[in-house]
C-alpha cells in the first residue's frame, strides 16, 4: 500500500519566483480576495472537501484569481489563453518551467496550446499581518483518491492549530522542526532574526524551499530526524509539528511522512519532549502538538507526566480532547484518502484496532506542549489541565503571558505574591447563582472573556479578594480587612486562599 507522488515538487531560480509573486499580486490571489470571490457558501464546502459549489461560481468567473484556484487547488484544466492571461509575467512557458502544471491531453482543447493540468497545491495563506502562498501536493480533493506515501501536506488542520496555539516573542533564533511545506517557518519569520527549518523528507524540504523563496524569505533548510540536525544548537523558540499519528506498524499498513514517524505508539512525541532541553537556550520556549496513547484506568496526566519529569523544563500541557480507539483509528485510516466501506478503509480500521487492542489501548488524548528552559536555578512547574472549550484564537498570545504569569508564580513566594496589588483584568466578568429568595449565592465564580476563558469558582473570601482587586492595596491588605469585617484569623484567610490565587494569576485573570 506504498505509493510515491507522480510529479516533483517545484522549483525556480530567484527571478522566476518574484515575477510569479507578482502575478499573484496582482491577480489578487490572497485569502481575503477568494473569500469573496467564492462567498461563504461556497468557502465552507470547500473547506469540507465538497468542491462542486466553488466549480459552480468559479467556472462562471473570469477573475483571475478563479483560473488560479481551479488549476492549483482544485486540479481543474484551464485552457493556456486563461493561464496566460491569469498570469501574464510568467506565462504559460515559465509555469510549465516551475512545474506547476503540464500539459493535459492534447484532445482535451481547441486547435493550439492543450489546456493544462496542475502538478501542486498553490494556495494563499496569511494572518493579520502577512499575506503568503504556500506550496504543497495536490491534496487528496484534487487527486480523487488516497494519498502517496511520500505526500506533502499542505495547510491542514494541525498546521492550523499549531500557528494559533505558539507564542510569538521576538527572539534572535528559531527552530521548525518537521517543517513540511514550511507553514510554521512563515509565522516565525515575522518574529525571529533567523528560522531554521528542518524535515526527514526531502520533498518536503523541497516544498518549503519553494514557499520560501516564492515569499521573499531566506530559511536555513536542514534534511534530518528530529533534532540530529540541530544537535549541537540552542534556539529561542521551537516549533514543531511532528509526525504524532499513532500508527500500527506492520505490513500491509502505509507509513505517511508527513504524519507517522515509523516509531511504535506515542514514543516519538515522548522522546521529543525528553530530549528538547538539550537544543533550548535558557529562557526558551518550545511549543509542539502531540498525541499520547491512554490504557484503561490511566490518567493522562499521569502519563504525560512522566514524558516531563527529568528534564528540568517547565511543563504546561493542556489536552484538548479525547477520542476513544474506534474513533482514532476511523479518523487516521479516511486521513489518507480511503473512504468508508472501501476494502482498503476497512483493512487499515482493522490494524488500528487491532493494534490497540493488542497493547491495551482504550483512549488516545491530543494537546499543546509547551515547555520552557528556566532562566534561574529552582524547580521547573509543572501544569496539565484540560481545556477542552473554545478559546480566543490565535491563542497564542494567552500562552505567552500564562507562561510569563507561571514562571514569575515559579520565582516568587508566597509572601511576594500577596505583596501585590493586583488587578481584575478587563475581560473578566463575575457571575452569582443562587435560589430565588435566598439571601445568599450557591455558587460565586469568574469567568474570562478573551484567552483561554477560564472560569474559576470562588468561596467568599476569594470574591472578596477579588472584588476589591483594583490595583491600590495588596492582596496582604485586602485580607487583611476582610480579616476584620469577618471576624476571622488572617493567617487562615491568607492560607485557604492562596492557591486559587495563584490560579486567578497564572490564568491572567488577575494582573
Amino acid at each position: 500500500m506504498s505509493s510515491r507522488s507522480r510529479y516533483p515538487a517545484p522549483a525556480g531560480t530567484r527571478e522566476e519566483l518574484t515575477r510569479l509573486r507578482a502575478d499573484l499580486v496582482e491577480a489578487g490571489y490572497t485569502t481575503d480576495h477568494l473569500a469573496e470571490l467564492l462567498g461563504p457558501l461556497a468557502s465552507a464546502a470547500l473547506h469540507r472537501d465538497q468542491p462542486l459549489a466553488a466549480r459552480r461560481v468559479l467556472h462562471r468567473s473570469t477573475d483571475p484569481a478563479a483560473v488560479l484556484v481551479r488549476l492549483l487547488v482544485l486540479g481543474d484544466a484551464v485552457s493556456a489563453e486563461e493561464l496566460s492571461s491569469a498570469l501574464p509575467r510568467t506565462g504559460v512557458e515559465g509555469v510549465l518551467q516551475l512545474g506547476l502544471a503540464v500539459p493535459a491531453d492534447p484532445d482535451a482543447g481547441a486547435p493550439g496550446l492543450p489546456p493544462l493540468e496542475g502538478t501542486c497545491d498553490l494556495r494563499p495563506y496569511g494572518d493579520d499581518q502577512h499575506d503568503w502562498w504556500v506550496a504543497s501536493d495536490l491534496s487528496e480533493l484534487a487527486l480523487g483518491g488516497p494519498l502517496p506515501t511520500d505526500h506533502v501536506l499542505g495547510v491542514g488542520g494541525a498546521s492550523t492549530t499549531l500557528a494559533a496555539w505558539s507564542p510569538r516573542p521576538q527572539v534572535s533564533r528559531v527552530l521548525d522542526l518537521g517543517t513540511g511545506c514550511g507553514v510554521q517557518a512563515l509565522h516565525a519569520s515575522g518574529h525571529a532574526d533567523r528560522v531554521v527549518a528542518t524535515d526527514l523528507s526531502a520533498r518536503a524540504l523541497e516544498f518549503a524551499t519553494f514557499t520560501a523563496g516564492l515569499n521573499g524569505l531566506d530559511l536555513d533548510l536542514r534534511q534530518g530526524s528530529l533534532l540530529a540536525p540541530v544537535a549541537t544548537e540552542q534556539f529561542d523558540l521551537v516549533i514543531s509539528n511532528p509526525p504524532f499519528v499513532i500508527t500500527p506498524r506492520r505490513d500491509g499498513v502505509p507509513l505517511f511522512e508527513y504524519r507517522d514517524g515509523g516509531a511504535p505508539g506515542d514514543t516519538i512525541v515522548a522522546t521529543l519532549v525528553r530530549d528538547l532541553a538539550g537544543v533550548l537556550a535558557p529562557g526558551g520556549i518550545a511549543q509542539l502538538l502531540g498525541n499520547w496513547e491512554l490504557r484503561a484506568g490511566e490518567e493522562w496526566t499521569e502519563h504525560v507526566g512522566e514524558w516531563v519529569a527529568g528534564t528540568g523544563l517547565d511543563a504546561w500541557v493542556i489536552q484538548r480532547e479525547t477520542q476513544d480507539a474506534a474513533e482514532y483509528a476511523e479518523t487516521w485510516a479516511r486521513d489518507g484518502g480511503h473512504r468508508p466501506g472501501t476494502p482498503e478503509f476497512e483493512e487499515l480500521y482493522a490494524a488500528w484496532l487491532d493494534d490497540f487492542a493488542a497493547r491495551g489501548i482504550e483512549r488516545v488524548g491530543f494537546g499543546i506542549i509547551t515547555l520552557q528552559r528556566p532562566l534561574t536555578e529552582r524547580l521547573p512547574f509543572c501544569d496539565l489541565e484540560e481545556v477542552s472549550g473554545p478559546v480566543a484564537q490565535p491563542a497564542g498570545p494567552a500562552v505567552l503571558a500564562g507562561l510569563r504569569a507561571r514562571t514569575w508564580l515559579a520565582e516568587h513566594t508566597d509572601a511576594e505574591l500577596l505583596a501585590v496589588p493586583w488587578s481584575v483584568a478587563s475581560d473578566v466578568t463575575e457571575e452569582r447563582i443562587g435560589r430565588p429568595g435566598e439571601p445568599d449565592p450557591m455558587v460565586i465564580q469568574v469567568r474570562q472573556g478573551g484567552g483561554l476563558r477560564r472560569t474559576v469558582r470562588l468561596d467568599t473570601v476569594a470574591a472578596g479578594l477579588v472584588g476589591a482587586s483594583d490595583g491600590e492595596l495588596t492582596a496582604e491588605q485586602i485580607l487583611g480587612g476582610i480579616a476584620v469585617l469577618t471576624e476571622q484569623d488572617v493567617d487562615g484567610l491568607r492560607a485557604g486562599v492562596l492557591a486559587t490565587l495563584r490560579t486567578l494569576i497564572a490564568d491572567g485573570l488577575l494582573r
